[in-house]
C-alpha cells in the first residue's frame, strides 16, 4: 500500500464541520490555515495552575467564498476573555506614541473642539483617549475589562465597563451622547458579532461624525507570513474589499484608507453614513484595485497560505534545535498573544526556550499557556545573559532592540521569527 497516497488523500479530504460566515451568512467550506490546537493565548498561568488541565481550542482559520472574511469560529466567548484581561496598551511606549500623533492629527482633521465628544471601543487602559484631555474634547471609553478600565480611569479617562453594541448605542444615543468621532483600534477583529458591532456604531455616530477603524491587513499577513497572528481572541481577519462589503451591509461608507506600519502592517479606515456629505478619498478604489491585481478576491489565494506557516514553523525549530545543541542559552523577550501561537504551534517550551521577559508586570511569577515558558522581568536577560533573545512581538523589534542594545556587551544577538527566522546583531544597529 503507498501510505504517503493514502495520507495525503485522508488530509486534503478532512471534512471541515459545519459553520456559516459571522459576516454575510454564507456557509464556510475552505480552510485558510489550520494551526492544530491551542489554549486561550491571554490566559497565564500561575504556579499552583501548572498541575491542572488547560482548556484547548482549534485554531482552524476558515474563509467565505463569498465575501472573503477569513474568520476563526467563536470557540471562546468574549466575556471569557475580556472579563479579566492580560493586555495593557500602556506597556508599548511605540504604541502610546501613535495614538498620541493620532489624537493630534485627527483632532485637525475633523476640527474637534469641546463641544465635540469621541468615543473610543476597547478602550483599554486609556493609552488613546488620555491625549485628549489636555485638548479639552470630551471623551468616553468603552472597555470589558474592569482590571484594564480600572487603570483608565486613574489616567482621568472616564470608562463605561461594557460590551459594545446595538444595545449600548441605542442606550447612549438615548441619553443624547452621539458622536463625532467613533475610535475602534484592534478592536474589529476581536468581535464574534460583527453585524451587531458595526450596527451599533451607526446608530452611535451623529450625521457627520466619522468611523476611524485599524486592523491588521490581511494581505500583510498572507505576504509576510504572519500566522502567529491569529489567535482565539482574534475572530475576524480583513481586506478592504471585505469592509466595503460591510459598511454597505450598514448604511455606511467608506471614505478614506492609511496603510500603516504597525501590527505588522495595518489599515486605519476611515467611515461615515452613507446620506452624510462626506466625499470618498482616492486612494480607497487605488487600494481595493491593487486587493483585486493581488487576488483577494479569490478563494485559491487565501486556501495556498498554509505551507507557508509550516515552512516557518519548520525553522525556526530548525533554529532552536541547533543553537541549544550547540550549548547556547536562548530566552524571549515578550509574551504577547502572538507569541503563544508560535510557542504553541511549534511545541517550543522550557527546553528550547529558558524564560521570556515582559514589562508588564501582571506577567511576571507566571507560565506561558500550553508550553509553561516561565515569564520574568526584563532584568533577567542581564542577570542570565543569554546567548540568543528571541523577539516574540516582532512588529515591535525596533523598539526593543533600541532599549536592549547593551546585550551585544556580552555578544547576545536577537532573533525574529517572521517573516524568516533572522538574527539581528545589535552591535550592527546604528545609534
Amino acid at each position: 500500500m503507498n501510505f504517503q497516497a493514502v495520507e495525503t488523500s485522508r488530509i486534503s479530504h478532512t471534512a471541515i464541520p459545519p459553520a456559516n460566515c459571522r459576516l454575510c451568512g454564507a456557509s464556510l467550506k475552505h480552510t485558510f490555515v489550520d494551526l492544530g490546537m491551542s489554549p486561550p493565548c491571554e490566559r497565564f498561568l500561575e504556579a499552583h495552575q501548572l498541575d491542572e488541565m488547560e482548556p484547548y481550542y482549534p485554531l482552524h482559520v476558515l474563509v467565505c467564498d463569498e465575501c472573503f472574511l477569513v474568520q476563526l469560529k467563536e470557540y471562546v466567548s468574549p466575556e471569557e476573555i475580556f472579563t479579566e484581561y492580560a493586555y495593557f496598551s500602556s506597556y508599548s511606549t511605540s504604541w502610546v506614541e501613535h495614538a498620541r500623533r493620532y489624537c493630534e492629527m485627527i483632532r485637525d482633521r475633523l476640527g474637534l473642539n469641546r463641544d465635540s465628544f469621541v468615543v473610543e471601543l476597547a478602550s483599554n487602559d486609556g493609552y488613546l483617549l488620555q491625549h485628549f484631555l489636555p485638548m479639552g474634547i470630551p471623551v468616553l471609553g468603552i472597555e470589558p475589562a474592569a482590571n484594564v478600565a480600572k487603570a483608565a480611569e486613574a489616567k482621568g479617562v472616564p470608562t463605561m465597563v461594557d460590551f459594545f453594541g446595538v444595545r449600548l448605542a441605542t442606550a447612549l444615543a438615548g441619553e443624547g451622547k452621539k458622536a463625532d468621532l467613533v475610535i475602534g483600534n484592534n478592536v474589529l477583529a476581536q468581535v464574534p458579532d460583527l453585524n451587531d458591532f458595526v450596527a451599533g456604531m451607526a446608530i452611535l455616530l451623529k450625521p457627520e461624525g466619522v468611523i476611524t477603524l485599524e486592523f491588521p491587513h490581511i494581505e500583510k499577513l498572507m505576504a509576510e507570513n504572519q500566522f502567529d497572528t491569529i489567535y482565539h481572541e482574534h475572530f475576524s481577519y480583513f481586506s478592504l474589499i471585505t469592509i466595503e462589503k460591510l459598511a454597505e451591509r450598514h448604511g455606511l461608507k467608506v471614505i478614506d484608507v492609511e496603510e500603516l506600519p504597525t501590527h505588522g502592517g495595518s489599515l486605519r479606515i476611515y467611515m461615515a453614513l452613507k446620506e452624510s456629505g462626506h466625499s470618498r478619498a482616492p486612494r480607497v478604489d487605488a487600494l481595493l484595485q491593487r486587493e483585486i491585481d493581488g487576488g483577494l478576491n479569490r478563494i485559491e489565494t487565501y486556501t495556498s497560505f498554509s505551507e507557508k506557516a509550516r515552512k516557518v514553523k519548520r525553522d525556526v525549530l530548525a533554529f532552536l534545535i541547533e543553537a541549544r545543541n550547540a550549548g547556547k542559552k536562548v530566552c524571549g523577550y515578550g509574551a504577547p498573544g502572538k507569541g503563544n501561537t508560535l510557542l504553541n504551534y511549534c511545541a517550543i517550551g522550557p527546553d528550547l526556550l529558558d524564560f521570556t521577559v515582559d514589562r508588564n508586570p501582571y506577567k511576571h511569577g507566571r507560565f506561558t499557556p500550553g508550553q509553561h515558558v516561565p515569564i520574568y522581568p526584563v532584568e533577567m536577560i542581564d542577570q542570565e545573559r543569554p546567548d540568543y533573545i528571541l523577539i516574540l512581538p516582532w512588529n515591535l523589534k525596533d523598539e526593543i532592540v533600541r532599549q536592549m542594545r547593551h546585550v551585544a556587551s556580552w555578544g547576545a544577538k536577537f532573533v525574529t521569527p517572521i517573516p524568516t527566522v533572522t538574527i539581528i546583531d545589535p552591535k550592527e544597529i546604528a545609534s
